[in-house]
Parts: C-alpha cells; structure tokens; sequence
C-alpha cells in the first residue's frame, strides 16, 4: 500500500504543471530559515524534462525569492530578538554594502540570515528584492547547468545506491 502511494505521488510530482508547483513550495521553504536545499527538486523536474528548463528556473527563482522576502520581514519586525547583536560586523557590513549584499541570499548558511538581518536593518526593500532575485536566479543556472554537465551514468550509479 505504501508503495503504491509512493509511485503515485511520484507520478504526479512527475505531471509539469504539479512539478512547477512542487518547486515553487520547495523553493520557498528553503529561502526560510528551514535547513532545506531546493536545488534536488530543480534539477529533477529538469532531468525529467529538459523542455521546462527555463520555466523552472523562473519558478525556483520566484519562489527562492518570496521566501526571502519572508525572511525579511521576519527581520524587519525582530528588532528585539536582534538588539544584543547591533554590534557584531554583521550589522556593520550590511549597513556599508546596504541591499547589494542581497546577493549573496543564495549562499547556504548564510543568505537567509542576511536577508532576515536586512529587514531589520530596514535595507531599501524593492533594491533589496531585486539584488535576491539576481543572486538566486544566478545560482540556480549554475547549479543547474553543472548538474546536467554530470554523465546521466553517474546518476544511475547514485540511483542504485539509494535503492
């Protein structure tokens, strides 16, 4: 029973428009301050079908993008839980770079806390947006494009050892 659940949920992950949606909410919940990576997701829906390449690219990015946009205003509304770090080179360097640090969103560890920190910095927050979208969308294009560099017998190897 929970075999046949299993191939049917993977059989309508499988379906593009419930892929693209699949993505979206992956890659919104990674850009929270969940340990999450939404890169596994992408780059399957594009395996599976190399025809959504730019559709999925452009729904991780969104979706990376609102989640970051979360993340800010959770930040913009912390002050508190923040005001014993105010000194920390963090805030430092936020405040001398302002929303160009965005950029760095993408980075793992790190980008959510920076666009959390941000918001609460009351960074400008359409430059902000932008800056996050840029470094994500970039991200995503790299990783992806790496990945498909990748012989598809390495994946069959790696498929097997997860069997």
């Amino acid at each position: 029973m929970i075999e046949s659940a299993v191939l049917w949920l993977l059989k309508m992950l499988a379906v593009p428009t419930v892929g693209l949606t699949s993505v979206f909410i992956i890659s919104f919940v990674a850009a929270t301050l969940l340990p999450l990576g939404s890169e596994p997701a992408v780059f399957a829906v594009i395996k599976a079908n190399g025809a959504l390449f730019w559709p999925v690219i452009f729904v991780a990015t969104l979706g990376n993008t609102l989640g970051g946009v979360v993340d800010y205003w959770m930040g913009y509304g912390a002050k508190q839980a923040f005001a014993r770090e105010r000194g920390s080179s963090w805030f430092a360097w936020l405040e001398r770079y302002g929303a160009k640090t965005m950029l760095l969103a993408w980075v793992p560890g790190i980008g959510d806390p920076i666009c959390t920190l941000g918001g609460w910095l009351k960074l400008p927050f359409w430059p902000s947006v932008m800056y996050m979208a840029i470094g994500k969308f970039l991200r995503y294009i790299l990783v992806v494009w790496l990945l498909l560099n990748v012989p598809d017998g390495f994946w069959r190897e790696v498929a097997g050892w997860l069997a």
